[in-house]
């Protein structure tokens, strides 16, 4: 499904949360799904708002991107990574997701 865009597994981000590193979690579900459960240091920008909001975004600080099962997600990497964001999908998604989830 990658067409070159950087990965993360679940797992390697639920690490770099646990040692504190500075990373942007972007949620691109929409708020229904965010409402069911997400990542507690996740900001929620629906995929069809991301061209919009992109300004919320900063270029210095990595980014991983967060659906439901990596589809979206990907499509949002894809897009960022084509503005020069330095950013990866967590394959598999909220489905795959290991740690705590806030509701």
């Amino acid at each position: 499904m990658s067409h070159g865009v950087k990965e993360m597994t679940p797992q390697e981000l639920l690490e770099k949360l646990e040692a504190k590193e500075e990373l942007q979690v972007i949620d691109v579900r929409e708020v229904d799904e965010w409402n069911a459960g997400h990542i507690k240091e996740a900001k929620l920008i629906p995929l069809g708002f991301l061209p919009h909001r992109i300004d919320e975004l900063d270029k210095n600080i990595p980014i991983v991107m967060v659906c439901r099962s990596g589809a979206r997600s990907n499509t949002a990497t894809e897009y960022l990574s084509a503005q020069g964001y330095d950013v990866a999908n967590m394959v598999g998604g909220m489905l795959a997701w290991p740690g705590e989830v806030e509701q």
